[in-house]
């Protein structure tokens, strides 16, 4: 066992240091992160980063110290994988560019305070409960990490993005994502993390071991099929549109835009098409009379189900950014999106000043139900989600365990052509697989400018659109149903294992207390 004195614990050789240039370096290190995620897929590059962190913060036991680097780091990641925020503010929301970067600058402090909080804890437990260097690096340091990664879900609604376990779609840890989810894969990030941490110090023969052994079991549980075919092959049709975002909302070409999606959706008869998010830009009340009617008419004519986005208002001051459908039968069909974007969907008290700035269109939206019923196509019941609800799994997999008819087919509605050609269409492509891999469903995605794609319940890529192009991606697709132990439990089982870890970190601590003392 690690020995080290009780009063000032430190990695072995180590001597305790100033703070401005690992702060430096952790900034440096979480811009890096970056290349972990789609498009790059450099996902091995996150542990030894995460790792270089862990050291920094394990050299000494100053919670305040180990704030400021972890501040650092959170800063350094979110602004490298956040950074196409500043496309949407920029150049459509008509905020001055240093105003954008700002912007930007202060998002990224903002989601720093969660990391900080991961490394400031874990310090805090290991001074508290004089851990040793085992116990804070393989338990306490990956579950102050996957709980700072879980709080940025929810806190203030949530800003998911970018969690680190997502760069693992094709990872072997993408086999624990059917039980502990997207934060739980994280937790395990840190732990392959600590295991290279280790390496510094002498009992780093079990560290090596451990790595091998989490990446090993992980590639075994992929081979575990957690849901079963249901029903039919559906053959869909989903559109891309490309519709410029400068042009979007302008009077000139919204009626150009409405064309182009009536003469796309009726081009073919499908099972299902589907469009991408607010494909329609005008309420019903706004549209030409006899629009929806012939929407209506192709469907009951061609035996096609039709699932469109579209903004809906119920009065003056109740509308909704809604995916509506027209089923083969001429049955209708609503999903009001629940999770709303701040800042773009609704407006938090106070900013209502900021939206004013960024000329954002239709900025101040009603949520929807947690819980809504899916679309039935044929024998297949299809779930939408729009645009970034798809970031936030457990909410998908709440839908699909409190709904008496859980939906055997996912599809998300988006688009990301408010930022632009950069990373955020595959980082959003790489969302929707994890949540094919979470819940053991296909998920369909109809996107205005990418990426439009059709994935497996493992959460292959079977056929994709490229970006920044029109065109109709059509494909077959075959339904799932069946309970993973993530829809079954959410993230309270990653929770709970986590609660074990500290109160195993606490037993270690208390352990080697008593066998320092004299």
């Amino acid at each position: 066992m690690l020995r080290r004195p009780r009063a000032a614990p430190t990695y072995a050789g180590a001597t305790p240091r100033g703070t401005a240039w690992p702060m430096l370096f952790a900034a440096i290190a979480g811009g890096l992160s970056l290349f972990t995620f789609a498009p790059f897929g450099s996902w091995p590059l996150q542990f030894p980063l995460l790792a270089f962190v862990f050291y920094q913060v394990g050299m000494d036991t100053s919670v305040r110290r180990a704030g400021w680097i972890g501040w650092a780091f959170g800063l350094g990641w979110s602004v490298a994988g956040m950074h196409w925020l500043y496309i949407a503010m920029n150049r459509f929301g008509g905020l001055a560019a240093p105003l954008a970067a700002l912007a930007i600058l202060l998002l990224g402090a903002y989601m720093g305070l969660f990391a900080s909080f991961a490394m400031a804890c874990a310090a805090w437990l290991r001074r508290r409960w004089s851990l040793p260097v085992a116990s804070f690096l393989l338990l306490v340091l990956p579950v102050t990490w996957g709980l700072s990664e879980w709080m940025r879900g929810w806190v203030f609604t949530g800003f998911p993005w970018a969690s680190s376990g997502y760069a693992h779609h094709n990872s072997p840890l993408s086999g624990y994502a059917p039980i502990v989810g997207v934060y739980g894969i994280g937790v395990l990030v840190a732990l392959c993390s600590g295991c290279l941490a280790m390496l510094t110090q002498r009992g780093r023969w079990p560290a090596i071991g451990l790595l091998a052994a989490i990446m090993a079991a992980g590639f075994g549980l992929k081979q575990i099929e957690w849901t079963r075919p249901h029903g039919g092959l559906l053959t869909v049709r989903l559109l891309q549109g490309n519709v410029p975002q400068g042009e979007k909302f302008e009077a000139p070409y919204i009626r150009k835009a409405l064309d182009l999606y009536r003469d796309m959706i009726t081009a073919a008869p499908a099972d299902l098409i589907a469009t991408p998010e607010t494909a329609v830009v005008l309420f019903p009340q706004q549209l030409p009379p006899d629009y929806l009617p012939g929407l209506a008419k192709f469907a009951r004519d061609t035996g096609s189900s039709l699932l469109y986005g579209i903004p809906l208002m119920d009065s003056p001051s109740h509308f909704s950014n809604s995916v509506a459908g027209i089923g083969a039968d001429g049955q209708a069909y609503r999903f009001d999106k629940h999770h709303l974007v701040p800042f773009g969907e609704f407006v938090p008290q106070g900013f209502h000043w900021f939206v004013q700035m960024m000329q954002i269109p239709l900025g101040d939206f009603t949520s929807g139900p947690a819980v809504q019923a899916p679309f039935a196509v044929k024998d297949q019941r299809v779930l939408p989600n729009v645009c970034y609800e798809d970031a936030f799994g457990e909410e998908i997999a709440d839908q699909l365990r409190s709904s008496p008819q859980p939906a055997t087919i996912l599809l998300n509605s988006s688009n990301l052509a408010w930022y632009g050609e950069s990373v955020a269409i595959p980082q959003h492509l790489q969302i929707s697989r994890m949540r094919s891999m979470e819940t053991g469903r296909p998920m369909l995605r109809a996107t205005n400018s990418g990426a439009t794609a059709v994935i497996d319940a493992r959460g292959k890529v079977l056929a994709v659109l490229p970006p920044y192009q029109r065109g109709v991606l059509s494909a077959r697709v075959q339904g799932m149903e069946g309970m993973t132990p993530y829809i079954r439990f959410g993230n309270y089982l990653f929770l709970a294992l986590g609660a074990l870890a500290l109160a195993a970190a606490w037993f270690s601590g208390r352990t080697f207390r008593k066998a320092a003392a004299p």
